[in-house]
This record gives structure tokens, C-alpha cells and sequence, in this order.
């Protein structure tokens, strides 16, 4: 697995830890003097998981594949790699890609905990996306590998990107510019954060009060969201990477 999975999850569990804060949080345990929550402990379960997979995956790869293990390994790449493609081209898709495979595969395991019958009711156990510190941090996390990637690719001139109309109209073009580029972290955050918080509170509900007949209607819903979220935040992220990288000219 990319070393862009542990980067990605990085600031999630960072914003996770200031989100401990917030009413009903459950400190889990204390290290190094800092409190560990709930939702951290189940992003470092879900980063193991998918560690130890893409380790798996790796060591058993073939020139030709041998097994279905590695065809449905294979055919995934493949389709991230093409979801990636369709958006920025090929050329770039091979190099963005790994980061965005990551997203997605982080983001729809952590959707997926949810779905768990039994561990959201444990007390070290909570969905890390449903907690909005998880998602701001890795809302932030995109923000800031956009704005390296565009500098990265522009240099200083990756701030002409701001400077929209005529010149006459910079006073009033430029702080619009800039608010729209900070408001995209706080989007990207608020609509994982609330489809997965509603989605898992529903359930909740419908398990405690029907324990031995699962839901399963609205778990098959929450099964398609997951996956449809976790697909938004991925694509999102792949415009705001492919605009920021892309050359763009000004005429004034």
C-alpha cells in the first residue's frame, strides 16, 4: 500500500484529537499525555487493515496473475486508476493516483465500520468519519496537497489563478477567489461528516430498538451511500488537483 495512506490518514487523526473536545467523546487511553478518542483508535484499525492488504497484495504479485487475489487486486487499481484517468488524463492519473486510491480506500472502509452490528456500541469504537474532526483533517490534508502540487507546477505563478477579470476588478475578484478556495475544505468536510454522522445515527436507532431484526433495507442504503461519498470526496479532489495543475492563461 502507498505510503500516501498513512500521510492521508495523518491529519484526520490530528484533527480527531482536537475533536475530542466535543460533547460525548470517549478518551480510549493516553499517549505520550495526549488523549487518544474512539475515533482515532478505529482510523489506526482501518489503516492496519488496509496496510496489511496492500503488503499482501504485493507480495504475492505475479507477471501474470495466478490467483483471483491478485485479478480483483489488479481490476481495482485498474478502475481507480481510470476514475483518476477520465478527470486529469492519464498522464497525471499515474502520478496523483496513488493519493486518491488511498482516499478512497480509507474513506470507504471508515464509512464501512459503521455498518458494524456489534462494535458501535463498544466504547473504544466510533466510525472516524462520522466525527467531523476526522474528515475536517483530511479535508485539510487535500487542501494542502493542492496548493503543493500547484506550486510545485507553477512555481510563484500559481497565484495568477486568483487573479480573475479585468485588473480594474482585483479588489473585489481576488478575496472572492481566495474565499472559494478556502471554503472547498470546509465543503469537503461537512458533506462526508453529515451523511455518515445521519446515516450511522439512523441505524443506531433502528438497532437499539429493533436489536434482533437488523435493519438491513436501510444497511444496504448505507452500503451505496458509503461507497458514494467516499467516490464524491475522491473525485472532488482529483478537479481541485487537475485545476491547480492544469495551465490556465489570463487575458486582461
Amino acid at each position: 500500500m502507498s505510503p500516501w495512506l498513512q500521510l492521508a490518514a495523518a491529519g484526520g487523526e490530528a484533527a480527531g484529537g482536537a475533536d475530542g473536545a466535543e460533547e460525548g467523546a470517549h478518551v480510549v487511553f493516553h499517549l505520550f499525555g495526549l488523549p487518544v478518542h474512539e475515533s482515532i483508535v478505529t482510523m489506526w484499525i482501518v489503516m492496519g487493515v488496509l496496510i496489511l492488504f496492500g503488503v499482501l497484495a504485493a507480495r504475492s504479485l505475479h507477471q501474470v496473475p495466478r490467483n483471483r487475489f491478485q485479478t480483483a487486486v489488479e481490476w481495482a487499481v485498474d478502475a481507480l486508476y481510470g476514475f483518476v484517468a477520465d478527470i486529469m488524463g492519464r498522464e497525471r492519473a499515474r502520478r496523483f493516483t496513488p493519493l486518491l486510491g488511498s482516499f478512497f480506500l480509507l474513506i470507504l472502509l471508515s464509512n464501512y465500520t459503521g455498518l458494524l452490528p456489534v462494535l458501535p456500541h463498544e466504547s473504544w469504537f466510533q466510525p472516524p468519519t462520522s466525527r467531523w474532526g476526522v474528515t475536517g483533517g483530511l479535508a485539510i490534508f487535500t487542501f494542502v496537497a493542492v496548493q503543493a502540487y500547484g506550486l510545485a507546477h507553477h512555481g510563484l505563478g500559481y497565484f495568477r489563478r486568483f487573479l480573475e477579470g479585468p485588473v480594474f476588478l482585483w479588489p473585489l475578484t481576488v478575496p472572492l477567489a481566495v474565499i472559494e478556495e478556502l471554503i472547498k475544505p470546509f465543503s469537503l468536510s461537512l458533506r462526508l461528516f453529515a451523511n455518515i454522522f445521519g446515516g450511522e445515527a439512523v441505524l443506531s436507532g433502528l438497532l437499539a430498538a429493533m436489536p434482533w431484526l437488523v435493519p438491513a433495507g436501510v444497511m444496504f442504503i448505507e452500503v451505496i451511500a458509503g461507497f458514494v461519498q467516499a467516490l464524491i470526496f475522491t473525485m472532488l479532489s482529483a478537479l481541485y488537483i487537475e485545476a491547480a495543475t492544469a495551465e490556465f492563461h489570463h487575458e486582461h
